[in-house]
């Protein structure tokens, strides 16, 4: 066998994404916050891009179908021809309307009066602060208490190992090994100490819920004494397991209480909260913004679909810069530049403008396919897969997930994520389809109405389903359970 170097020809096929197809791709998938985040950078980076400013016909669109940007705009680098003519001799009368204002940097806001708010500049203005961080909250409760200087830096180092629920986990030798210099095990018990006593809400620096629920009680003792709170510490000190399983009967033949008393104190526990750091510092949920609204119009008795555009603004090309990328006594490499940009912004436009129009064709489809819910709620759901719809429009599964992901509809059954109507499902005895979701709202509807004294085992559960005509497992109905962290049968008992 013979192996050498040197030139070879070899032709193949690749597939290969165009960048234009990439950026469709991302915007699609994109969620309304993203999107608006990934639309501002546009605006600030590429000089050619601007907020158009809708007019009477834009604001009435019917349906909520996407919306369009004027042909003259949006259009690839235009041909010889009459068409060129036309758009070059409107340009030129825009052109000419600027000609005053040469001097003038380009805006990127809607309009040009100065008494006008800048769109971004109020959204941020009416945009909630975010929350101060749990650890600097806490360092300035810390400045108040008296404290030595040891116990002071002692303590600026505990509170940094406190987690998000406001407990100190770590194992007491990896605090001590980890403490700074100057600061000793003496130092770190004495300001850990101070710290439960001092700083509010009260659990904090707790090692777990058993002490962080005592720091709890012990301080509300303190201001109020009261027989069922006493009641309740002496539960949490010795038989939190046992309320944790809901085992009162037990609970109440070990201390000699009574099963109300029992209750009684149980309840009084729910005063108090097992992660207090968050109380400071709650995580932060993401507000949900509907990409559309599928609402029925009694007089055509149908249901319509309104895109809400949010996250998606309407935008343009700035008619300066398009005539400049024109003139030909420009530098060769400024008409470039401003090619470039404008390139990009076509692209941005025209992918934004696909992504409204998949938007709504898919969730038209799903309005056809799941008009059930829309009447009647989640027990109505069908079977919807991905690649059914996909196959009905003409596109890849992929295109038909990527426009679903992370996109909500508000509906007469709330505001429920485009996703939660593609899943698979069963067959009911008489034949109907019945998607996974109904099942688990039917199993809920059995659950909220059971007897609390009694309540249902799985097998039960899967009994009264199998009454139902849904005929499943009580290995599956267990798995439903636990995804709607509904608890089990001995947790769920009322006594």
């Amino acid at each position: 066998m013979r192996i050498d170097t040197g030139p070879h020809l070899q032709l193949e096929q690749r597939q290969k994404l165009a960048p234009r197809m990439i950026q469709s791709m991302e915007i699609l998938q994109m969620p309304a916050t993203a999107l608006q985040e990934r639309v501002d950078q546009e605006l600030a980076a590429n000089p050619t891009l601007e907020l158009r400013e809708e007019t009477e016909e834009d604001a009435a669109s019917a349906d909520g179908e996407s919306e369009a940007s004027p042909a003259a705009e949006t259009e690839e680098e235009p041909s010889p021809g009459e068409a060129e003519e036309r758009e070059r001799a409107e340009e030129f009368e825009r052109f000419q309307s600027l000609v005053d204002e040469e001097s003038a940097p380009p805006s990127r806001t809607r309009g040009g009066d100065d008494e006008e708010r800048d769109g971004k500049l109020e959204a941020m203005e009416n945009t909630a602060a975010r929350p101060e961080p749990l650890a600097e909250q806490l360092r300035r409760q810390w400045r108040l208490v008296e404290k030595t200087p040891a116990e002071d830096a002692a303590g600026q180092y505990l509170i940094e190992l406190l987690d998000a629920d406001g407990y100190l986990r770590l194992p007491w030798e990896q605090v001590v090994t980890g403490a700074p210099d100057g600061v000793d095990g003496n130092a770190l018990s004495a300001a850990l100490e101070k710290l439960k006593r001092n700083l509010e809400p009260a659990g904090l620096g707790a090692a777990d819920l058993r002490e962080c629920l005592l720091l709890q009680i012990d301080a509300w003792l303190e201001q109020e004494p009261d027989a069922d709170i006493l009641a309740a510490r002496r539960l949490v000190e010795d038989h939190l397991e046992d309320i944790e399983a809901n085992r009162l009967p037990r609970i109440a033949e070990r201390t000699g209480l009574s099963i109300e008393e029992v209750k009684r104190a149980v309840a009084e526990l729910r005063h108090f909260h097992p992660h207090p750091g968050r109380m400071l510092a709650p995580d932060a949920s993401p507000s949900i913004t509907p990409d559309a609204r599928v609402y029925y119009d009694e007089e055509a008795d149908h249901y319509r679909i309104e895109l809400t555009g949010q996250g998606v603004p309407s935008l343009a090309i700035n008619a300066r810069y398009r005539a400049m990328a024109k003139d030909r006594s420009l530098a060769k490499d400024d008409r470039s530049f401003l090619q470039s940009h404008l390139r990009s912004a076509r692209w941005l436009i025209d992918a934004l403008e696909q992504r409204q129009s998949t938007l709504y064709r898919v969730i038209e489809l799903v309005v056809e396919e799941q008009r059930g819910f829309l009447d009647h709620g989640e027990q109505a759901l069908k079977p919807l897969p991905m690649t059914h719809v996909a196959e009905r429009l003409g596109v890849h599964v992929a295109t038909v997930s990527r426009a679903v992901h992370e996109k909500y509809v508000e509906t007469p059954q709330g505001i429920v994520p485009l996703r939660m109507f593609f899943s698979g499902g069963t067959a009911t005895e008489s034949g109907d389809q019945m998607s996974w979701a109904a099942v688990q709202a039917k199993l809920r509807e059995i659950i909220d109405g059971e007897d609390k004294t009694q309540p249902l085992s799985d097998d039960r559960l899967a009994e009264q389903l199998r009454e139902a005509g849904i005929d499943i497992s009580r290995r599956t109905v267990a798995k439903y359970r636990k995804q709607m962290q509904i608890p089990s049968a001995r947790q769920r008992k009322e006594f």
